[in-house]
Protein backbone atom coordinates (compact mmCIF):
# COMPACT_ATOMS: atom_id res chain seq x y z
CA UNK A 1 0.00 0.00 0.00
CA UNK A 2 1.48 3.81 -1.00
CA UNK A 3 1.65 5.94 2.31
CA UNK A 4 -0.03 9.54 1.66
CA UNK A 5 2.41 12.24 2.14
CA UNK A 6 2.53 15.72 2.73
CA UNK A 7 0.22 18.03 0.88
CA UNK A 8 3.03 20.52 -0.10
CA UNK A 9 4.62 17.06 -2.14
CA UNK A 10 1.54 16.41 -3.80
CA UNK A 11 1.32 19.51 -5.93
CA UNK A 12 5.20 18.74 -7.19
CA UNK A 13 5.18 18.30 -11.11
CA UNK A 14 8.09 15.78 -9.80
CA UNK A 15 7.08 14.07 -6.58
CA UNK A 16 6.51 10.45 -8.10
CA UNK A 17 10.25 10.01 -8.32
CA UNK A 18 10.01 10.04 -4.99
CA UNK A 19 8.59 6.49 -5.74
CA UNK A 20 11.40 3.62 -6.34
CA UNK A 21 9.01 1.29 -8.84
CA UNK A 22 7.80 4.48 -10.05
CA UNK A 23 11.52 5.97 -11.00
CA UNK A 24 12.50 2.66 -11.90
CA UNK A 25 9.48 1.67 -14.81
CA UNK A 26 10.02 5.33 -16.09
CA UNK A 27 13.29 4.97 -16.29
CA UNK A 28 13.25 1.70 -18.22
CA UNK A 29 10.40 3.11 -20.60
CA UNK A 30 12.53 5.85 -21.18
CA UNK A 31 15.08 3.16 -22.90
CA UNK A 32 12.09 1.10 -24.39
CA UNK A 33 10.37 4.38 -26.15
CA UNK A 34 13.73 5.16 -27.72
CA UNK A 35 13.59 1.72 -29.40
CA UNK A 36 10.52 2.02 -30.45
CA UNK A 37 10.82 5.67 -32.16
CA UNK A 38 13.80 4.03 -33.80
CA UNK A 39 11.87 1.37 -35.04
CA UNK A 40 9.37 3.42 -36.34
CA UNK A 41 11.38 5.91 -38.17
CA UNK A 42 12.95 3.19 -39.65
CA UNK A 43 9.51 1.04 -40.58
CA UNK A 44 8.20 4.49 -42.29
CA UNK A 45 11.33 5.01 -44.02
CA UNK A 46 11.60 1.58 -45.05
CA UNK A 47 8.25 1.71 -46.62
CA UNK A 48 8.57 4.65 -48.38
CA UNK A 49 11.46 2.90 -50.47
CA UNK A 50 9.72 0.20 -50.78
CA UNK A 51 5.95 1.38 -51.65
CA UNK A 52 4.13 1.97 -54.69
CA UNK A 53 1.61 4.61 -53.67
CA UNK A 54 1.18 7.31 -50.93
CA UNK A 55 -2.00 5.39 -49.55
CA UNK A 56 0.68 2.31 -48.35
CA UNK A 57 3.07 4.62 -46.71
CA UNK A 58 0.11 6.65 -44.38
CA UNK A 59 -1.03 3.13 -43.71
CA UNK A 60 2.34 2.65 -41.60
CA UNK A 61 0.53 4.66 -39.09
CA UNK A 62 -2.77 3.49 -39.53
CA UNK A 63 -0.78 -0.22 -38.76
CA UNK A 64 0.64 1.44 -35.24
CA UNK A 65 -2.85 2.72 -34.14
CA UNK A 66 -5.83 -0.07 -35.54
CA UNK A 67 -4.36 -2.50 -32.84
CA UNK A 68 -5.36 -0.12 -30.18
CA UNK A 69 -8.90 0.19 -31.82
CA UNK A 70 -9.32 -3.19 -32.02
CA UNK A 71 -8.04 -5.05 -28.85
CA UNK A 72 -8.26 -1.92 -26.39
CA UNK A 73 -11.41 -3.34 -24.45
CA UNK A 74 -10.00 -6.82 -24.48
CA UNK A 75 -6.98 -5.59 -22.68
CA UNK A 76 -8.42 -3.70 -20.27
CA UNK A 77 -10.97 -6.11 -19.15
CA UNK A 78 -7.29 -8.35 -18.78
CA UNK A 79 -5.48 -5.56 -17.24
CA UNK A 80 -8.65 -5.06 -14.82
CA UNK A 81 -9.26 -9.15 -14.41
CA UNK A 82 -5.59 -10.29 -13.83
CA UNK A 83 -2.30 -9.26 -12.64
CA UNK A 84 -1.10 -6.18 -14.52
CA UNK A 85 2.04 -6.54 -13.59
CA UNK A 86 2.19 -10.30 -15.16
CA UNK A 87 0.11 -8.85 -18.27
CA UNK A 88 2.86 -6.07 -18.94
CA UNK A 89 6.04 -8.62 -18.63
CA UNK A 90 3.35 -11.02 -21.36
CA UNK A 91 2.81 -8.09 -23.72
CA UNK A 92 6.75 -7.09 -23.12
CA UNK A 93 8.25 -9.92 -24.31
CA UNK A 94 6.10 -10.31 -27.31
CA UNK A 95 7.55 -7.71 -28.67
CA UNK A 96 10.61 -8.06 -28.28
CA UNK A 97 10.04 -11.70 -30.11
CA UNK A 98 7.85 -10.05 -32.72
CA UNK A 99 10.90 -7.15 -33.06
CA UNK A 100 13.66 -9.91 -33.59
CA UNK A 101 11.75 -11.65 -36.22
CA UNK A 102 11.83 -8.07 -37.84
CA UNK A 103 14.92 -7.60 -37.92
CA UNK A 104 15.91 -11.26 -39.02
CA UNK A 105 13.08 -10.64 -42.25
CA UNK A 106 14.53 -7.13 -43.10
CA UNK A 107 18.17 -8.62 -43.12
CA UNK A 108 17.35 -11.25 -45.33
CA UNK A 109 15.92 -9.08 -47.58
CA UNK A 110 12.19 -10.91 -47.05
CA UNK A 111 10.55 -7.77 -46.47
CA UNK A 112 7.66 -6.52 -48.68
CA UNK A 113 5.23 -3.40 -47.84
CA UNK A 114 2.20 -6.00 -46.95
CA UNK A 115 4.97 -7.75 -44.77
CA UNK A 116 6.12 -4.94 -42.91
CA UNK A 117 2.54 -3.36 -42.29
CA UNK A 118 1.78 -6.72 -40.61
CA UNK A 119 5.02 -6.73 -38.26
CA UNK A 120 4.14 -3.06 -36.95
CA UNK A 121 0.55 -4.35 -36.43
CA UNK A 122 1.70 -7.21 -34.41
CA UNK A 123 4.13 -5.05 -32.51
CA UNK A 124 1.82 -2.43 -32.13
CA UNK A 125 -0.51 -5.72 -30.54
CA UNK A 126 1.40 -5.59 -27.89
CA UNK A 127 1.47 -2.52 -27.31
CA UNK A 128 -2.27 -2.38 -27.10
CA UNK A 129 -2.33 -5.46 -24.69
CA UNK A 130 0.55 -3.74 -22.49
CA UNK A 131 -0.98 0.04 -22.63
CA UNK A 132 -4.11 -0.15 -20.35
CA UNK A 133 -2.46 -2.55 -17.93
CA UNK A 134 0.87 0.38 -17.81
CA UNK A 135 -1.49 3.29 -17.43
CA UNK A 136 -3.66 1.37 -14.51
CA UNK A 137 -0.70 0.52 -12.91
CA UNK A 138 0.40 4.61 -12.64
CA UNK A 139 -2.18 4.37 -9.54
CA UNK A 140 -0.47 1.20 -8.22
CA UNK A 141 2.93 3.06 -8.36
CA UNK A 142 1.94 6.14 -7.18
CA UNK A 143 -0.84 8.12 -4.66
CA UNK A 144 -4.11 9.18 -6.15
CA UNK A 145 -3.52 12.81 -5.65
CA UNK A 146 -0.09 12.11 -7.87
CA UNK A 147 -1.40 10.62 -10.47
CA UNK A 148 -1.47 13.80 -12.42
CA UNK A 149 1.77 14.45 -12.01
CA UNK A 150 2.83 11.16 -12.65
CA UNK A 151 0.66 10.94 -16.19
CA UNK A 152 2.49 14.43 -17.26
CA UNK A 153 5.86 12.96 -16.39
CA UNK A 154 5.18 9.32 -18.57
CA UNK A 155 4.42 12.18 -21.05
CA UNK A 156 7.72 13.60 -20.75
CA UNK A 157 9.41 10.75 -20.65
CA UNK A 158 8.03 9.23 -23.82
CA UNK A 159 8.75 12.70 -25.46
CA UNK A 160 11.99 13.20 -24.08
CA UNK A 161 13.01 10.16 -26.33
CA UNK A 162 10.53 11.77 -29.08
CA UNK A 163 12.82 14.82 -29.62
CA UNK A 164 16.02 13.04 -30.04
CA UNK A 165 15.03 9.36 -30.72
CA UNK A 166 13.68 10.09 -34.08
CA UNK A 167 16.93 11.77 -35.36
CA UNK A 168 19.05 8.96 -33.87
CA UNK A 169 16.82 6.50 -35.52
CA UNK A 170 17.48 9.10 -38.99
CA UNK A 171 20.95 8.69 -38.57
CA UNK A 172 20.95 4.68 -37.78
CA UNK A 173 18.83 4.32 -40.96
CA UNK A 174 21.08 6.47 -43.07
CA UNK A 175 24.28 5.08 -41.96
CA UNK A 176 23.31 1.02 -41.23
CA UNK A 177 19.76 0.25 -43.17
CA UNK A 178 16.44 -0.44 -41.27
CA UNK A 179 17.38 -3.78 -39.95
CA UNK A 180 19.50 -1.79 -37.36
CA UNK A 181 17.02 -0.11 -36.44
CA UNK A 182 14.84 -2.49 -35.97
CA UNK A 183 17.18 -4.25 -33.86
CA UNK A 184 18.19 -1.96 -31.37
CA UNK A 185 14.05 -1.79 -30.76
CA UNK A 186 14.03 -5.37 -29.89
CA UNK A 187 17.44 -4.95 -27.33
CA UNK A 188 15.50 -1.80 -25.89
CA UNK A 189 12.45 -3.85 -24.26
CA UNK A 190 15.20 -6.08 -22.20
CA UNK A 191 15.45 -3.58 -19.69
CA UNK A 192 11.66 -2.93 -19.15
CA UNK A 193 11.28 -6.80 -18.28
CA UNK A 194 13.73 -7.33 -16.01
CA UNK A 195 12.20 -4.43 -13.99
CA UNK A 196 8.63 -5.78 -13.91
CA UNK A 197 10.05 -9.00 -13.23
CA UNK A 198 11.58 -7.47 -10.04
CA UNK A 199 8.48 -5.45 -9.17
CA UNK A 200 6.54 -7.17 -6.35
CA UNK A 201 3.35 -4.93 -5.75
CA UNK A 202 0.76 -4.96 -2.68
CA UNK A 203 -2.44 -6.08 -4.45
CA UNK A 204 -5.63 -6.30 -2.11
CA UNK A 205 -6.72 -9.72 -1.66
CA UNK A 206 -9.73 -11.09 -4.37
CA UNK A 207 -12.13 -12.55 -2.53
CA UNK A 208 -14.63 -12.69 -5.36
CA UNK A 209 -14.44 -15.02 -8.26
CA UNK A 210 -13.18 -13.25 -11.26
CA UNK A 211 -15.65 -11.49 -13.78
CA UNK A 212 -15.46 -13.78 -17.11
CA UNK A 213 -14.06 -11.47 -20.33
CA UNK A 214 -17.06 -10.78 -21.85
CA UNK A 215 -18.51 -10.07 -18.41
CA UNK A 216 -15.46 -7.59 -17.63
CA UNK A 217 -15.88 -6.17 -21.13
CA UNK A 218 -19.75 -5.31 -21.11
CA UNK A 219 -19.22 -3.92 -17.10
CA UNK A 220 -16.81 -1.32 -18.67
CA UNK A 221 -18.54 -0.20 -21.63
CA UNK A 222 -21.77 -0.07 -19.04
CA UNK A 223 -19.53 1.76 -17.12
CA UNK A 224 -18.66 4.38 -19.87
CA UNK A 225 -22.18 4.72 -21.25
CA UNK A 226 -23.65 5.97 -17.74
CA UNK A 227 -20.67 8.12 -17.24
CA UNK A 228 -21.48 11.29 -19.17
CA UNK A 229 -18.37 13.33 -18.51
CA UNK A 230 -16.32 10.19 -19.70
CA UNK A 231 -18.28 9.82 -22.95
CA UNK A 232 -17.42 13.88 -23.34
CA UNK A 233 -13.72 13.02 -23.40
CA UNK A 234 -13.65 10.07 -25.68
CA UNK A 235 -15.86 12.22 -28.54
CA UNK A 236 -13.31 14.98 -27.99
CA UNK A 237 -10.13 12.70 -27.65
CA UNK A 238 -11.53 10.72 -30.76
CA UNK A 239 -11.93 14.29 -32.92
CA UNK A 240 -8.20 14.93 -31.99
CA UNK A 241 -6.99 11.82 -33.01
CA UNK A 242 -8.81 12.08 -36.34
CA UNK A 243 -7.28 15.59 -37.09
CA UNK A 244 -4.40 15.87 -35.47
CA UNK A 245 -3.02 12.26 -36.93
CA UNK A 246 -3.29 13.77 -40.25
CA UNK A 247 0.72 15.16 -39.38
CA UNK A 248 2.55 12.24 -38.21
CA UNK A 249 1.15 9.88 -40.79
CA UNK A 250 2.05 12.14 -43.88
CA UNK A 251 5.43 13.41 -42.15
CA UNK A 252 7.84 10.87 -44.40
CA UNK A 253 5.64 12.36 -47.63
CA UNK A 254 6.54 16.09 -46.19
CA UNK A 255 10.07 15.22 -45.57
CA UNK A 256 10.75 13.53 -49.17
CA UNK A 257 8.24 15.29 -51.61
CA UNK A 258 7.40 19.19 -49.94
CA UNK A 259 11.17 19.63 -48.55
CA UNK A 260 13.01 17.47 -51.15
CA UNK A 261 14.60 15.84 -47.80
CA UNK A 262 16.23 12.31 -46.41
CA UNK A 263 15.87 9.79 -43.59
CA UNK A 264 17.47 11.98 -41.35
CA UNK A 265 15.50 15.04 -42.46
CA UNK A 266 12.70 13.16 -41.31
CA UNK A 267 14.06 12.06 -37.97
CA UNK A 268 14.89 15.92 -37.18
CA UNK A 269 11.36 16.87 -38.05
CA UNK A 270 9.98 14.03 -35.98
CA UNK A 271 12.51 14.73 -33.27
CA UNK A 272 11.50 18.63 -32.99
CA UNK A 273 7.94 17.22 -32.96
CA UNK A 274 9.20 15.69 -30.15
CA UNK A 275 10.88 18.80 -28.39
CA UNK A 276 7.75 20.43 -28.66
CA UNK A 277 6.08 17.88 -26.62
CA UNK A 278 8.67 17.66 -23.43
CA UNK A 279 7.92 21.59 -23.58
CA UNK A 280 4.05 20.59 -23.46
CA UNK A 281 4.72 17.79 -21.13
CA UNK A 282 6.58 20.59 -18.82
CA UNK A 283 3.91 23.40 -18.77
CA UNK A 284 0.66 21.08 -18.60
CA UNK A 285 0.77 20.93 -14.96
CA UNK A 286 0.92 24.44 -15.00
CA UNK A 287 -1.75 24.97 -17.29
CA UNK A 288 -4.07 22.89 -15.47
CA UNK A 289 -4.21 25.15 -12.40
CA UNK A 290 -4.54 28.79 -14.60
CA UNK A 291 -6.95 27.47 -17.23
CA UNK A 292 -10.04 25.24 -17.52
CA UNK A 293 -10.48 21.75 -19.27
CA UNK A 294 -12.10 23.23 -22.28
CA UNK A 295 -10.21 26.49 -22.94
CA UNK A 296 -6.76 24.24 -22.60
CA UNK A 297 -8.10 21.58 -25.42
CA UNK A 298 -9.56 24.02 -27.47
CA UNK A 299 -5.78 26.01 -28.00
CA UNK A 300 -4.58 22.30 -28.45
CA UNK A 301 -6.76 22.06 -31.58
CA UNK A 302 -5.75 25.73 -32.69
CA UNK A 303 -2.57 25.38 -32.56
CA UNK A 304 -2.47 21.76 -33.99
CA UNK A 305 -4.11 23.17 -36.98
CA UNK A 306 -1.71 26.09 -37.11
CA UNK A 307 1.29 23.24 -37.17
CA UNK A 308 -0.55 21.67 -40.07
CA UNK A 309 -1.32 24.28 -42.25
CA UNK A 310 2.73 25.32 -41.75
CA UNK A 311 3.47 21.75 -43.12
CA UNK A 312 1.64 21.89 -45.88
CA UNK A 313 3.00 25.68 -47.12
CA UNK A 314 6.19 25.01 -45.95
CA UNK A 315 9.12 23.99 -48.29
CA UNK A 316 11.78 24.64 -45.96
CA UNK A 317 12.65 21.80 -43.34
CA UNK A 318 13.35 24.63 -40.46
CA UNK A 319 10.18 26.27 -40.89
CA UNK A 320 8.33 23.26 -41.16
CA UNK A 321 10.61 21.61 -38.23
CA UNK A 322 9.08 24.95 -36.18
CA UNK A 323 5.51 24.41 -37.01
CA UNK A 324 5.87 21.03 -35.25
CA UNK A 325 7.62 22.42 -32.13
CA UNK A 326 4.02 23.78 -31.54
CA UNK A 327 2.32 20.93 -32.74
CA UNK A 328 4.24 18.20 -30.49
CA UNK A 329 3.12 21.01 -27.30
CA UNK A 330 -0.16 20.54 -28.25
CA UNK A 331 -0.19 17.15 -28.95
CA UNK A 332 0.82 16.32 -25.08
CA UNK A 333 -1.59 19.18 -23.77
CA UNK A 334 -4.39 17.20 -25.46
CA UNK A 335 -4.07 13.74 -25.11
CA UNK A 336 -2.09 13.67 -21.02
CA UNK A 337 -5.29 16.06 -20.39
CA UNK A 338 -7.62 13.57 -21.82
CA UNK A 339 -5.51 10.44 -19.87
CA UNK A 340 -5.98 12.73 -16.64
CA UNK A 341 -9.77 13.55 -16.96
CA UNK A 342 -10.37 9.71 -17.45
CA UNK A 343 -7.74 8.41 -14.69
CA UNK A 344 -9.22 11.46 -11.93
CA UNK A 345 -12.95 10.37 -13.06
CA UNK A 346 -12.73 7.04 -12.95
CA UNK A 347 -12.29 4.41 -9.67
CA UNK A 348 -9.56 1.66 -9.69
CA UNK A 349 -12.07 -1.38 -10.21
CA UNK A 350 -12.55 -0.22 -13.83
CA UNK A 351 -10.03 1.91 -14.84
CA UNK A 352 -8.03 -0.41 -16.86
CA UNK A 353 -11.61 -0.65 -19.24
CA UNK A 354 -12.31 2.99 -19.33
CA UNK A 355 -8.94 3.98 -20.18
CA UNK A 356 -8.66 0.91 -22.59
CA UNK A 357 -11.70 2.88 -23.94
CA UNK A 358 -10.28 6.09 -24.41
CA UNK A 359 -8.11 4.89 -26.10
CA UNK A 360 -9.85 2.73 -28.37
CA UNK A 361 -11.49 6.13 -29.49
CA UNK A 362 -8.38 8.39 -29.56
CA UNK A 363 -6.39 5.77 -31.48
CA UNK A 364 -9.27 4.89 -33.67
CA UNK A 365 -9.49 8.21 -34.97
CA UNK A 366 -6.10 7.98 -35.20
CA UNK A 367 -6.02 4.87 -37.38
CA UNK A 368 -9.10 6.18 -39.44
CA UNK A 369 -7.12 9.32 -39.99
CA UNK A 370 -4.52 8.41 -40.88
CA UNK A 371 -5.82 6.06 -44.23
CA UNK A 372 -8.50 9.01 -44.86
CA UNK A 373 -5.75 11.56 -45.40
CA UNK A 374 -3.47 9.01 -46.97
CA UNK A 375 -6.22 8.54 -49.67
CA UNK A 376 -7.05 12.41 -49.71
CA UNK A 377 -2.65 12.91 -50.39
CA UNK A 378 -2.44 9.78 -53.10
CA UNK A 379 -4.80 11.43 -54.62
CA UNK A 380 -3.95 15.20 -54.21
CA UNK A 381 -1.30 15.43 -52.62
CA UNK A 382 0.10 16.01 -48.76
CA UNK A 383 -0.13 19.73 -49.55
CA UNK A 384 -3.95 19.44 -49.62
CA UNK A 385 -4.14 16.64 -47.09
CA UNK A 386 -2.44 18.26 -44.24
CA UNK A 387 -4.80 21.93 -45.46
CA UNK A 388 -7.60 19.64 -45.02
CA UNK A 389 -7.22 18.18 -42.07
CA UNK A 390 -6.13 21.54 -40.50
CA UNK A 391 -9.64 22.98 -40.81
CA UNK A 392 -10.55 19.65 -39.74
CA UNK A 393 -8.62 20.26 -36.28
CA UNK A 394 -10.57 23.78 -36.24
CA UNK A 395 -14.05 21.85 -36.31
CA UNK A 396 -12.80 19.59 -33.66
CA UNK A 397 -12.11 22.50 -31.34
CA UNK A 398 -15.74 23.69 -32.37
CA UNK A 399 -17.53 21.11 -30.99
CA UNK A 400 -16.76 22.22 -27.42
CA UNK A 401 -19.46 24.34 -27.94
CA UNK A 402 -21.84 21.13 -28.06
CA UNK A 403 -20.08 18.71 -25.69
CA UNK A 404 -17.33 20.86 -23.23
CA UNK A 405 -15.27 19.03 -21.48
CA UNK A 406 -15.97 19.06 -17.52
CA UNK A 407 -14.40 20.99 -14.40
CA UNK A 408 -11.30 19.56 -12.95
CA UNK A 409 -12.36 18.44 -9.81
CA UNK A 410 -10.90 15.75 -7.44
CA UNK A 411 -13.18 12.94 -6.66
CA UNK A 412 -12.57 10.18 -4.01
CA UNK A 413 -13.12 7.17 -5.82
CA UNK A 414 -11.62 5.17 -3.22
CA UNK A 415 -14.04 1.63 -2.19
CA UNK A 416 -16.53 2.88 0.40
CA UNK A 417 -16.00 -0.79 2.10
CA UNK A 418 -18.95 -0.32 4.14
CA UNK A 419 -20.86 -3.10 2.84
CA UNK A 420 -21.06 -6.47 4.80
CA UNK A 421 -22.84 -8.97 3.47
CA UNK A 422 -25.26 -10.12 5.23
CA UNK A 423 -26.24 -13.53 7.18
CA UNK A 424 -28.59 -15.22 4.86
CA UNK A 425 -31.47 -18.10 5.90
CA UNK A 426 -31.65 -19.78 2.65
CA UNK A 427 -28.24 -21.42 1.53
CA UNK A 428 -26.97 -19.61 -1.25
CA UNK A 429 -24.33 -20.45 -4.00
CA UNK A 430 -22.39 -17.57 -5.57
CA UNK A 431 -24.74 -18.31 -9.05
CA UNK A 432 -27.69 -18.20 -7.05
CA UNK A 433 -29.76 -15.09 -8.93
CA UNK A 434 -31.64 -13.89 -9.83
CA UNK A 435 -31.41 -11.53 -7.00
CA UNK A 436 -34.28 -8.65 -6.30
CA UNK A 437 -33.87 -5.80 -4.37
CA UNK A 438 -35.97 -3.43 -2.27
CA UNK A 439 -35.46 -0.53 -0.69
CA UNK A 440 -38.19 1.14 1.34
CA UNK A 441 -38.03 5.14 2.03
CA UNK A 442 -40.19 7.26 4.12
CA UNK A 443 -40.34 10.73 2.26
CA UNK A 444 -41.73 13.78 3.29
CA UNK A 445 -44.27 15.93 1.16
CA UNK A 446 -42.06 18.81 0.91
CA UNK A 447 -39.03 16.80 -0.15
CA UNK A 448 -40.45 15.04 -2.84
CA UNK A 449 -38.52 16.83 -5.52
CA UNK A 450 -35.47 16.65 -3.69
CA UNK A 451 -35.81 12.96 -3.40
CA UNK A 452 -36.70 12.13 -7.08
CA UNK A 453 -33.37 14.29 -8.38
CA UNK A 454 -31.20 12.77 -6.00
CA UNK A 455 -32.84 9.04 -6.60
CA UNK A 456 -32.31 10.00 -10.31
CA UNK A 457 -28.63 10.35 -9.60
CA UNK A 458 -28.78 6.96 -7.45
CA UNK A 459 -30.34 4.99 -10.43
CA UNK A 460 -27.63 6.25 -12.70
CA UNK A 461 -25.00 4.68 -9.85
CA UNK A 462 -26.69 1.85 -9.52
CA UNK A 463 -27.29 0.69 -13.39
CA UNK A 464 -23.47 2.16 -13.57
CA UNK A 465 -22.08 -0.12 -11.29
CA UNK A 466 -24.59 -3.44 -12.82
CA UNK A 467 -27.42 -3.07 -11.47
CA UNK A 468 -30.18 -4.08 -13.67
CA UNK A 469 -34.29 -2.88 -14.49
CA UNK A 470 -33.95 -0.48 -11.52
CA UNK A 471 -37.41 1.22 -11.26
CA UNK A 472 -38.46 3.86 -8.18
CA UNK A 473 -42.31 3.17 -7.40
CA UNK A 474 -44.70 5.23 -4.69
CA UNK A 475 -47.23 3.44 -2.78
CA UNK A 476 -50.96 4.61 -4.14
CA UNK A 477 -52.34 3.83 -0.71
CA UNK A 478 -49.38 5.48 1.61
CA UNK A 479 -48.06 7.83 -0.94
CA UNK A 480 -45.07 8.52 1.75
CA UNK A 481 -43.46 5.79 1.07
CA UNK A 482 -41.50 4.84 -2.13
CA UNK A 483 -39.63 1.83 -3.07
CA UNK A 484 -36.31 1.42 -4.92
CA UNK A 485 -36.43 -1.70 -6.68
CA UNK A 486 -33.76 -3.60 -8.57
CA UNK A 487 -31.59 -6.42 -10.07
CA UNK A 488 -28.12 -8.42 -9.93
CA UNK A 489 -28.38 -11.87 -11.90
CA UNK A 490 -26.36 -13.81 -9.60
CA UNK A 491 -25.63 -13.58 -5.67
CA UNK A 492 -21.93 -12.85 -6.47
CA UNK A 493 -22.79 -10.02 -8.36
CA UNK A 494 -24.84 -8.82 -6.07
CA UNK A 495 -22.02 -8.72 -3.79
CA UNK A 496 -19.71 -7.18 -6.81
CA UNK A 497 -22.11 -4.08 -7.12
CA UNK A 498 -22.15 -2.80 -4.03
CA UNK A 499 -18.53 -2.87 -3.46
CA UNK A 500 -17.60 -1.23 -6.25
CA UNK A 501 -19.88 1.97 -4.45
CA UNK A 502 -16.99 4.78 -3.63
CA UNK A 503 -17.03 7.43 -1.07
CA UNK A 504 -18.16 10.22 -3.62
CA UNK A 505 -20.80 7.89 -4.63
CA UNK A 506 -21.56 7.93 -1.11
CA UNK A 507 -22.10 11.22 -0.73
CA UNK A 508 -25.50 10.70 -2.86
CA UNK A 509 -26.89 7.22 -0.75
CA UNK A 510 -26.38 10.21 2.70
CA UNK A 511 -28.43 12.49 0.97
CA UNK A 512 -31.12 9.79 0.42
CA UNK A 513 -30.62 9.02 3.89
CA UNK A 514 -31.29 12.29 5.00
CA UNK A 515 -34.64 12.80 3.64
CA UNK A 516 -35.98 9.51 4.75
CA UNK A 517 -38.34 10.85 7.88
CA UNK A 518 -39.20 6.66 8.76
CA UNK A 519 -37.81 6.15 12.37
CA UNK A 520 -35.70 3.34 11.63
CA UNK A 521 -33.35 3.33 8.61
CA UNK A 522 -34.12 2.66 5.28
CA UNK A 523 -35.44 -1.20 4.85
CA UNK A 524 -33.69 -3.66 2.40
CA UNK A 525 -35.61 -6.65 1.48
CA UNK A 526 -33.53 -9.65 -0.82
CA UNK A 527 -35.24 -11.91 -2.68
CA UNK A 528 -34.24 -14.77 -5.18
CA UNK A 529 -36.74 -14.84 -7.71
CA UNK A 530 -38.21 -18.41 -8.44
CA UNK A 531 -40.53 -20.04 -11.27
CA UNK A 532 -43.82 -21.49 -10.22
CA UNK A 533 -42.93 -24.11 -12.46
CA UNK A 534 -43.18 -27.88 -11.20
CA UNK A 535 -39.58 -29.62 -10.29
CA UNK A 536 -37.76 -26.12 -10.37
CA UNK A 537 -34.85 -26.45 -8.02
CA UNK A 538 -35.13 -24.66 -5.20
CA UNK A 539 -32.69 -23.20 -2.48
CA UNK A 540 -32.92 -24.79 0.53
CA UNK A 541 -32.79 -23.29 4.47
CA UNK A 542 -29.99 -23.41 6.40
CA UNK A 543 -32.05 -24.16 9.23
CA UNK A 544 -34.98 -23.50 10.89
CA UNK A 545 -37.09 -20.45 9.27
CA UNK A 546 -39.46 -18.26 11.55
CA UNK A 547 -42.55 -17.54 9.45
Amino acid sequence: MIDDEPESERVSALAPFRHGIFRAVWAASLVSNFGGLIQGVGAAWMMTTIATSSYQVALVQASTTLPIMLFALVAGAIADSFNRRKVMLVAQTFMLVVSALLTLFTWFGWMTPWTLLAFTFLIDSGTALNSPSWQASVGDMVPRPKVPAAVALNSLGFNITRSVGPAIGGIIVAAAGAAAAFAANAISYIGLIVVLFRWKPALPEQTLPRESLGAAMGAGLRYVAMSPNIAKVLVRGSAFGFSAGAVLALLPLVARDVVKGDALTYGIMLGAFGIGAVGGALISVRLRQLLSSEVMVRMAFAGFALCALNAAVSHNAWQTSAGLLIGGACWVIALSHFNVTVQMSTPRWVVGRVLSIYQTATFGGIALGSWIWGVVADAHGAETALIAAAVAMLAGGAIGFLLPLPRQTVLNLDPLNRFKEPMLALDLKPRSGPIAIMIEYIIREDDVPEFLATMAERGRIRRRDGARNWTLARDLENPGIWIEHYHTPTWVEYIRHNRRATHADAVVGERIRALHSGEDPPRVRRMIERPTTAGTSLVSPKGPIDH
